[in-house]
């Protein structure tokens, strides 16, 4: 195995048995130097067990195909795992059996918890840990949660800690604006690996430089329509809604991260304290507004079909008769052809789209071996610019083979791509059979893609290490980074600001490096007790919002705050699913999909079709908690999922499926009198 000059040198303190993290640029060979010393290290110590952990499925096999079972496949028992292997429920199996295990971080976080025998391992049954993108190290991810335990026992005096070893392009600066903040951040980022020394190359970094060769930076910037009908016109609607809530606290705000995250939060508020109204004209103006995000991103044509399309599917599954879903429903219909005939001038249109064009034809009109990614904010941004790209006559000509590549995570806001989906766009973009992949972040990083010679961040509005990860795609000779976006607007004047961060963070770094060995060391010790400690402070804290008993908390729609289920009929699979055990759930939602599709197997469960709440018909209802002992009336009653009605008198009951009244008899058979068929929730917990 031949490595480089510049990563023998960073490997060096790792080969003595030393925790460092590995700094180096994307596409430079992290990966091929932290196998070798994974191969000298089961070579040297006996009963050596080495782990590979990743923070992505689709990175465990391809560090297992890519590296680890070509190169040493012949000497050593490499075992990929993930959650769609199959091979997770036999963990602790795998473990003894193998040399080195590929798995995800969640996977070995679920296995250190777990009290299965099956499961069960401990962090000290592997002598090397491998740490993947190890930036993300930090507050509640779960490579801190593993490091956490790792400091625990280091801390009790554990002495057969495995040797640690980090990986990563950009540390970033933890939202840092100054040096001493910066250094901080560095600091903590080598506490909680434990680490040595972060190492970097010193004396080869011209071997490094011609390796990693860095494009040509372009920004991009095109001036704002000079005229916005159509987006003006999507704000007086959503301006109509707030008048109709009588909210008018952030209505300047429109078309802003910032107000979508307000309205998230309208939201949450609204579906807590039962007040539909806001909750419903919250969803719909979450809709209106990612409806300017798209009309500031691709076409005015695709801002409409997604509104058009929303409101379309909502009443056709819906098909609701409550007034404040037919207030939303008029609204939008009244301005329904008004909009259309707005989107479709083309006085107005998005003059990033054009600049975009030109873009693609620079690079693709005379080369046939031309590769390249648009790195986009969202989902949808993503289906619309591939959209945009082969109906666009002049783009159809260029030869652009062009794909989607988006995560693989569940989202109630669009639809995922499968990890299937995602290796086989890699796979055909790997062998030339596409040329342009279309992505949000998840290509930003580890991803196994080749060379690049035109990378395009198209009006993104990120951090420092999502600059240098994407950057880092642009390896081919002569290759481009171009930053397309308004000009004057906040995309562009982050753009400078990361730049500068960036900048900051290598100075950091290089002063943590330079740092004495004494005083580095007992400030990474510090920052060790600082994190223990707030570790302890937090969970003390989530043990004292427990107030509550499991059967005193009831579950409500989201949406029309129907009663379904209480706490006591709820269950936790694998430390993460909740599941409810009352088969007389089955009364409060109805199945509207077939059963789903999951690419990996459970080990104890089947998946069923998508639910929806069987009273209001709203898709993936999600529960809300309300404490029962708040009530008033009858307490022999409130297991069963009934709300007091004020009418008729308190001695009556109102059903909440079949909504009739019944007399409150508390010896009578447990069985609603409405023919609803549902049974006490608690009578099915206790016989479960």
């Amino acid at each position: 195995m031949e490595l480089r000059s510049y990563q023998w040198e960073v490997i060096g303190p790792a080969l003595e048995g030393k925790n460092i993290i590995i700094w180096l640029p994307t596409g430079t060979g992290k990966t091929r130097a932290a196998l070798y010393v994974a191969m000298r290290h089961l070579e040297m110590k006996s009963n050596a067990k080495v782990a590979m952990i990743v923070n992505k499925v689709h990175l465990v096999h391809q560090h297992y195909s890519k590296e680890f079972q070509p190169h040493l496949k012949d000497r050593f028992k490499i075992t990929p795992i993930s959650g769609d292997s199959g091979s997770k429920g036999f963990f602790a199996n795998f473990v003894k059996d193998s040399d080195i295990i590929i798995c995800t971080a969640q996977i070995l976080h679920n296995a250190l918890m777990s009290d299965s025998q099956e499961k069960h391992v401990e962090l000290t049954d592997f002598t090397l840990l491998i740490i993947d993108e190890c930036h993300h190290t930090q507050k509640d991810a779960v490579y801190n949660k593993l490091m956490e335990i790792y400091l625990q026992k280091k801390f009790n005096g554990h002495r057969k800690l495995p040797q640690i070893l980090g990986l990563t392009a950009s540390p970033g600066t933890g939202g840092a604006n100054t040096f001493e903040k910066a250094v901080e951040h560095i600091l903590k980022i080598c506490a909680n690996h434990d680490t040595w020394r972060i190492m970097s190359p010193q004396t080869s970094i011209k071997d490094m430089e011609a390796k990693a060769k860095q494009p040509i930076k372009q920004y991009d910037l095109v001036p704002e329509r000079v005229k916005d009908p159509f987006g003006d016109k999507l704000k007086e609607l959503m301006t109509t809604i707030h008048q109709y809530l009588g909210d008018f606290e952030f209505i300047t705000e429109f078309g802003t991260q910032m107000y979508e995250q307000k309205i998230v939060q309208m939201e949450k508020d609204g579906a807590e304290t039962s007040n539909r109204r806001k909750r419903t004209c919250a969803v719909h103006l979450r809709k209106y507004n990612d409806a300017l995000f798209l009309h500031d991103t691709v076409r005015m044509k695709d801002a409409y079909d997604f509104l058009d399309e929303f409101y379309t599917s909502e009443k056709l599954e819906k098909n609701s008769r409550n007034e404040i879903d037919i207030y939303l429903y008029t609204l939008f219909d009244g301005y329904r052809h008004n909009l259309l005939a707005l989107s479709s001038d083309i006085k107005y249109e998005n003059p990033k789209l054009k600049r975009l064009e030109e873009i693609l034809k620079k690079h693709f009109h005379n080369s046939s071996n031309s590769h390249g990614i648009i790195f986009t904010r969202t989902r949808q941004s993503t289906n619309y610019l591939l959209q945009w790209i082969n109906n666009t006559d002049f783009l159809r000509g260029l030869n652009i083979k062009a794909a989607t590549l988006t995560g693989a995570g569940f989202s109630n806001q669009s639809q995922h791509m499968t990890q299937n989906e995602q290796k086989e766009v890699i796979q055909k973009f790997r062998k030339g059979f596409l040329n342009l992949l279309i992505s949000t972040s998840v290509a930003e990083e580890g991803l196994d893609i080749p060379e690049c010679n035109i990378v395009v961040r198209y009006g993104l509005m990120t951090n420092e290490i999502s600059m240098v990860q994407a950057r880092g795609r642009a390896r081919a000779e002569d290759s481009c980074y171009s930053f397309l976006a308004k000009s004057g607007g906040k995309e562009s004047r982050r753009e400078m600001t990361n730049e500068s961060l960036e900048d900051l963070m290598k100075r950091a770094i290089r002063y943590v490096q330079d740092m004495p060995e004494t005083e580095y060391q007992e400030k990474v010790k510090d920052l060790q007790m600082e994190s223990i400690t707030e570790r302890l402070v937090k969970q003390a804290k989530v043990e004292s919002k427990k107030k509550f008993p499991a059967s005193d908390v009831r579950l409500d729609c989201r949406n029309c705050h129907a009663a379904v289920a209480y706490g006591s009929d709820m269950r936790i699979v694998e430390g993460a699913h909740h599941v409810n055990i009352n088969s007389d759930f089955k009364v409060y939602y109805e199945e509207h999909t077939g059963p789903i599709k999951l690419e990996r197997k459970m080990e104890d469960w089947v998946p069923g079709g998508k639910i929806r709440c069987s009273s209001c018909k709203v898709r993936k209802s999600t529960p809300r908690a309300v404490v029962a002992n708040l009530w008033h009336g009858c307490q022999r009653w409130h297991s069963e999922p009934f709300l007091w009605a004020p009418k008729p008198s308190p001695q009556f009951r109102v059903c909440q499926i079949g909504l009739k009244a019944f007399p409150c008899d508390p010896i009578q058979t447990r069985t609603c009198h409405a023919q609803c068929y549902f049974k006490a929730a608690s009578l099915a917990a206790r016989t479960t």
